[in-house]
């Protein structure tokens, strides 16, 4: 903390040793240093690789600084399935995981110092780092029952409140497949047959393929397995294995599958070359269950080699290069995303998306109810499963903790009821322009520079076009090209903005 600056009246207030940051493709342990303003980690040791487990030496007294001013939210998070972490999110879209090696109780200080004595003025998460009491809070449920935010968004929230994380490869957001139809040369997205049975998990799917696998789980007693230790599906829906599978092609995650095969690209023929061979798989494979990405639904570089690597030739002779699209894309990458975005925000997935959520986050995901949908994973994937701490012998506890690690980890259960589902369009809440033919009807009104300004123009002419809200004022962008910065002044009696 010697290395920066300190802001006027800033203070101590607590002091934390072994503390690890997290992120996707190392960790670092350190110390961390609370004040009244800014949180800094100082690196104490090496960092270690999160797939190859190498050290590696980061700069010598390597520091860093994060300003409290710009906390917006803070959630709980678990790593290797203990409750001793916790994600900062700021307001600049840049994340800190922190994971406290003391355990939870130091973890829950830290989070309660930081709320009552740290000055956080744009923290608005509620005052618990646990999921369930989380989600019981939020109102986005209600939003998204109303139809005022997205599928997408509403996925998005409740992979951030039980625990999914862009920072840990081992809990990556998870996604579903919604379409199941990858040969037609067009889609019809108001035709149900295409969708995928949101109901039931990806691995109950094919009746065939579930009658083998539910054989094989009434045996496994007779070789040893305790009813708890019990699994349908020996592989999971999410995995640093299936991150890596999907976005290959993309940095840093291309390194890290390399690296994740000692040093090289895996067998051609075991990459993600073809979507539909891909929800074959899905679908046919005893060890195949993987769900989707949030990348499926944004971002169509996933599907393009665009930096030219060398991925190999299939056994059939097929280079894999840019990712083999269904028909109805027209070989167009962004038209497939597109088009998987509106199924994703369609009709039929708004009135069934409910039950997969049932299945990955809510009462479906464990016990009895998990037994009936054939949603039983291996029991190493699920929160307080095992306590590592307890495990006295060095080689099992590593055996567990490589588990953990490698084979994926399900997100923790928000809710032990049913899942509502979402209202009919005719009774939801619809935008001003839910047409085009309105906007013609519509007149444009904006204030002029000496009511915006409190009598001083700045020197700017054309009307605003975009105004940005940041921790210390307003960013105005004007028609004429001109920026304007605005901060809240203490002197003024009519609290108007004053420019810099």
């Amino acid at each position: 903390a010697n290395t920066f600056i300190w802001a006027d009246g800033e203070s101590i207030v607590a002091r934390f040793e072994g503390v690890m940051i997290v992120t996707l493709e190392n960790t670092f342990e350190g110390n961390l240093l609370l004040t009244t303003h800014h949180i800094y980690f100082r690196h104490i040791g090496p960092g270690v690789n999160v797939i190859t487990k190498e050290p590696f030496t980061p700069p010598v007294g390597a520091s860093s600084r994060f300003k409290l001013s710009r906390v917006t939210e803070i959630y709980g998070r678990r790593y290797m399935l203990r409750a001793q972490a916790l994600e900062i999110f700021f307001a600049d879209c840049h994340e800190l995981f922190l994971n406290f090696l003391g355990g939870h109780k130091e973890r829950n200080r830290f989070f309660a110092k930081l709320r009552n004595s740290c000055k956080a003025p744009l923290l608005t998460s509620p005052k618990s780092l646990n999921p369930r009491v989380l989600f019981k809070k939020t109102r986005l449920t209600d939003l998204w029952k109303k139809r005022q935010i997205s599928n997408f968004d509403y996925l998005m929230a409740l992979n951030r409140i039980a625990g999914r994380s862009f920072n840990d490869i081992s809990q990556y957001p998870v996604f579903p497949w919604v379409l199941a139809d990858y040969e037609s040369e067009k889609l019809d997205l108001s035709d149900s047959r295409i969708y995928r049975d949101l109901s039931k998990p990806i691995g109950a799917l094919n009746p065939d393929r579930l009658a083998l696998l539910l054989e094989r789980y009434n045996e496994l007693e007779s070789f040893g397995f305790s009813p708890e230790e019990k699994f349908l599906y020996g592989s999971h829906y999410s995995s640093p294995g299936i991150v890596l599978h999907f976005l290959i092609r993309q940095e840093p995650f291309t390194n890290l599958a390399v690296q994740l095969q000692s040093g090289r690209f895996d067998c051609p023929d075991r990459l993600f070359f073809d979507l539909g061979e891909s929800w074959k798989s899905c679908n046919t494979s005893t060890s195949d269950v993987k769900e989707l990405i949030p990348e499926f639904f944004t971002m169509p570089e996933i599907l393009l080699n665009q930096n030219k690597f060398p991925l190999g030739r299939t056994q059939k002779g097929t280079v894999v290069d840019d990712v083999c699209l269904p028909p109805w894309a027209k070989g167009s990458a962004h038209e497939f995303i597109r088009l998987n975005r509106l199924a994703l925000e369609s009709e039929y997935v708004s009135q069934n998306i409910h039950h997969w959520i049932d299945l990955i986050f809510g009462y479906k995901q464990r016990g009895l109810e998990a037994e009936a949908a054939h949603n039983v994973f291996h029991h190493l994937s699920y929160e307080g499963s095992v306590d590592l701490d307890k495990i006295s012998d060095e080689l099992d506890r590593q055996a567990a903790e490589s588990h953990i690690q490698n084979f994926g980890q399900s997100p923790s259960q928000v809710t032990s009821v049913p899942h509502p589902g979402r209202y009919g369009a005719e009774e939801c809440w619809q935008p001003l322009i839910n047409n085009m033919s309105t906007a013609v009807r519509l007149r444009c009104h904006t204030p002029s520079q000496k009511q915006q300004l409190g009598g001083r123009t700045g020197g700017a002419t054309g009307a605003v076009a975009s105004i940005f809200v940041d921790t210390e004022g307003l960013i105005v962008i004007y028609t004429d090209l001109k920026v304007g910065f605005y901060k809240w002044s203490p002197k003024s009696t009519s609290n108007r903005l004053r420019p810099e």
